[in-house]
């Protein structure tokens, strides 16, 4: 097995597990904060806005099995990385999207995927996700761990309510299955 890791923030992390849990290869995916600059900080503190935080997941996958290209290409069909504001209903800093690379060959298919993405005319407006160096990430609270598994009707809710499904139905559509 090639163990690898991947951290991707798209917004509200109870979104982002899904897509890539069902995905083969996959091990483990986690929802946590990385970006700031407290350590350890709790829900409540990333949310205040103050920590510098960004709502994430931490994949760690078999890239033999599934490459981390092939993640970069699916992360960019669960958000709108148009959207340099939030993702969605959810609004702030600790909502906004970034790639966070844990090596050099990370970096730069991040980047070359971005390029192309920029390049397709997809979207009219400017691709504003980041792509920066991994920086530590903490678990979020148990609560949040795999929650379309622990509270499936709220999490569907939720994703159609906050008007993700609908935009990623309209500029993807089964793409991102």
């Amino acid at each position: 097995m090639s163990k690898e890791i991947a951290t991707f923030a798209g917004g509200c992390f109870w979104c982002m597990v899904k897509p890539f849990d069902q995905q083969p290869g996959i091990e483990e995916v986690l929802s946590g904060y990385t970006g700031g600059h407290i350590e350890n900080p709790t829900y409540q503190q990333v949310c205040s806005e103050t920590t510098g935080h960004l709502e994430a997941v931490q994949i760690t996958f078999d890239s033999k099995v599934y490459s981390y290209e092939k993640l970069v290409e699916l992360y960019w069909t669960l958000i709108d990385p148009t959207d340099a504001g939030g993702q969605f209903y959810d609004r702030g800093e600790s909502y906004t999207t970034a790639i966070f690379y844990h090596n050099d060959e990370q970096k730069r298919i991040a980047e070359e995927s971005k390029a192309r993405l920029e390049q397709s005319g997809k979207f009219k407006k400017p691709i504003s996700v980041k792509i920066l160096p991994a920086k530590p990430f903490y678990a979020a609270e148990d609560y949040h761990q795999q929650y379309y598994r622990k509270n499936p009707m709220h999490y569907e809710r939720y994703q159609i309510g906050s008007g993700r499904a609908a935009f990623i139905q309209k500029h993807w559509g089964h793409e991102h299955e």
